[in-house]
């Protein structure tokens, strides 16, 4: 089968529907007139609840209750078109307080596309209520497919805005940039570098749009929504892949092949002088020639250019104790549920912009821009130097190869810290400490702690098996562009299988899913039979590293982990106990050591003691009758 078709199809197969009926009877007990009475007192008092929190977080960009703002101002300010320019975006005509719905910010962009020969707007997805997910192609010479834009021979940018639709800087400023480099002074940009552009990821969440969406953030006046409408976040969706728009993000990176992928944010947490932060994996992940070219090439060049322009770069910044920054702050590796680690364990140079909530959305939205643009000028000097490193990271070949990270047991270094001076004040309301921002910039000298230290550290097979039976998973691993082989043959291969004794369902749902906890690891040698229709992945690929974090139980982004294999967790066969008793008997008669054993495990717990179903089962366990695949998981490995 063509792979664009096998990936696409994979797209389709990846998306699960979920249909939610009113429960039956729910109004059921509000027939009496006490418990109307009731509900009326109850619903008098929710509603006034709720008009006073309302009224109090009226005009969230503006409300006293978020922390005295530090004046601004910056060079960045001239990119503002006039009033007057025919090609002024719906966000300046407010003076970049307000940002346009999902079909105004459509119809402009295909407007700007008609007349922009450089442009072409391309569908890559389409949501869950039925919305395009619309990608614009931007090159000198008009490209519209990958190809095209390929054989130009320039490197190219992938930046996409909304992904959490409330924090949507992103969209704005690329609608300004876009707008500059086609009609507007930058013509000649296009010239070095191409840009795609996706300015809304999430737009079922876009179009959830409410004054009271973003309770910690300085406009736009009205923002989207953090999940889709399944209430699925998509910056968790990178590695099971559940959701349109990350699905069409992955296949739009498969088939245009960028060299640069940004992902714009807008940050929550404590008050700092920073208004645009980002970062991405650093040198001691999966890219580390990558991750090398960021630091030496990349961040110099987009901090200049910032900082000419009147904005204050940093770090990504998360405080260390929850609180502010005087605890330091944390360098977190992610892992490949989130862009960040996705695209570190593919080899994608990959940077997160996160800017600062507590800044105005119209400051937000030009260090965007300026953001854009030097980065759109970093790729275009450095490009052929990247391209090498990617290379490099590609072939690189990990062995033992880490599955997670850790703080390592040694000294932090430190930062020079641009802070906002804050103190600790008593809450009665809160019980406790609570923290106050006081809008006095501040240099500070704070610890780093990373999470830097390789571990759950496995060998690397040469390939993985993956049995007919899971072809649930084959869709998953071919959107991601993950190269498979199918077996078309009956055959038998030695592998090195995992059983999971331990294995526990998490209690709470997460992401649209039950966690699995895999707990230890029992390694065993088998004969494993493969029928038509399984699939070899061999980690010898530009995208192995990626495979084995899917593909390894303790990797915390496994398939299995996010619980793809309940059903090896689950016993299908049983026994009798006027069966078992007397089988029991016979087996310690024959076996002394199995009594003896026995008899130990009755004397280590009483709770196993005292119940007669768990003593037997803890024979039939041991007898050939049992299930040999129960907790075993199914995906084999090649023996090393």
């Amino acid at each position: 089968m063509n792979k664009n078709l096998l990936l696409r199809a994979a797209a389709v197969c990846c998306v699960s529907a979920t249909f939610i009926l009113p429960a039956a009877g729910q109004d059921a007990g509000r027939n009496t007139d006490k418990n109307a009475a009731q509900d009326a007192a109850t619903d008098t008092t929710q509603d006034a609840s709720r008009n006073a929190a309302q009224n109090a977080a009226q005009n969230p960009a503006e409300t006293p209750i978020l922390p005295p703002l530090v004046p601004w101002s910056g060079s960045s300010e001239g990119l503002i078109a006039s009033d007057d320019d025919p090609w002024i975006t719906p966000s300046e005509q407010s003076g970049l307080t307000t940002t346009p719905s999902y079909d105004e910010t459509i119809s402009w962009l295909t407007k700007l596309v008609e007349e922009a020969p450089q442009l072409h707007l391309s569908l890559i997805g389409t949501s869950l209520e039925q919305r395009d997910i619309m990608m614009v192609v931007a090159s000198a010479e008009g490209a519209r497919t990958p190809t095209e834009l390929r054989e130009n021979g320039k490197p190219t940018l992938l930046a996409h805005a909304g992904i959490h639709s409330g924090e949507i800087d992103g969209k704005d400023a690329g609608l300004m940039l876009l707008r500059d480099l086609t009609v507007g002074n930058k013509l000649d940009l296009l010239d070095r570098v191409n840009l795609l552009f996706i300015p809304i990821l999430s737009v079922d969440g876009h179009e959830r749009s409410s004054t009271f969406n973003r309770i910690n953030q300085r406009g736009p006046t009205e923002t989207g929504w953090r999940t889709n409408s399944r209430n699925l976040n998509l910056n968790r969706d990178f590695s099971k892949l559940d959701t349109e728009g990350v699905a069409a993000l992955v296949l739009a990176i498969n088939d245009w092949d960028p060299d640069l992928y940004l992902d714009l944010h807008v940050t929550d947490g404590a008050d700092y002088q920073a208004d645009i932060t980002y970062g991405y994996s650093g040198p001691h992940a999966w890219s580390p020639e990558i991750a090398d070219w960021l630091d030496t090439a990349y961040r110099p060049h987009v901090d200049a250019a910032l900082r000419d322009a009147g904005h204050v770069p940093a770090p990504l910044l998360f405080a260390a104790n929850g609180v502010d920054m005087t605890g330091g702050n944390f360098e977190w590796t992610a892992p490949p549920r989130f862009s960040t680690g996705y695209s570190d364990a593919r080899h994608l140079p990959h940077v997160l912009l996160e800017n600062h909530s507590l800044k105005p959305y119209r400051q937000r939205v030009l260090g965007t821009y300026i953001f854009l643009q030097a980065s759109l000028g970093a790729l275009a000097a450095g490009f052929e130097d990247l391209r090498v490193r990617v290379e490099r990271d590609e072939a690189r070949h990990l062995d033992p190869f880490p599955l997670d990270w850790k703080i390592p047991n040694t000294p932090p270094s430190t930062m020079t810290h641009e802070g906002i001076r804050s103190e600790m004040y008593e809450s009665e309301i809160a019980g406790g400490e609570i923290v106050r921002w006081l809008a006095e910039p501040v240099e500070l000298q704070i610890p780093v702690m990373g999470a830097f230290e390789g571990i759950e550290l496995t060998t690397r097979p040469e390939a993985y098996y993956i049995p007919a039976a899971w072809s649930s998973i084959v869709m998953r691993l071919m959107t991601h562009g993950i190269e498979l082989e199918r077996v078309l043959e009956h055959q038998t291969v030695p592998a090195r299988m995992y059983r999971l004794p331990e294995a526990k369902i998490e209690a709470d749902v997460f992401e649209g899913h039950v966690r699995v906890t895999p707990g230890k690891l029992v390694v065993e040698e088998r004969e494993l039979r493969l029928a038509p229709g399984s699939y070899i992945v061999r980690t010898d690929q530009p995208l192995g590293d990626l495979a084995m974090l899917l593909l390894e139980p303790r990797s915390a982004d496994s398939f299995f982990q996010w619980g793809f294999f309940l059903e090896v967790l689950q016993r299908t066969e049983y026994v009798e106990q006027y069966v078992m008793e007397p089988m029991a008997a016979r087996m310690m008669a024959e076996d002394p050591e199995l009594k003896e054993a026995f008899e130990a495990a009755v004397r280590a717990d009483t709770t196993f003691a005292a119940d007669p179903q768990a003593r037997l089962q803890w024979f039939y366990e041991r007898t050939p009758f049992f299930d040999e695949e129960y907790r075993l998981y199914p995906i084999g490995r090649s023996l090393e």
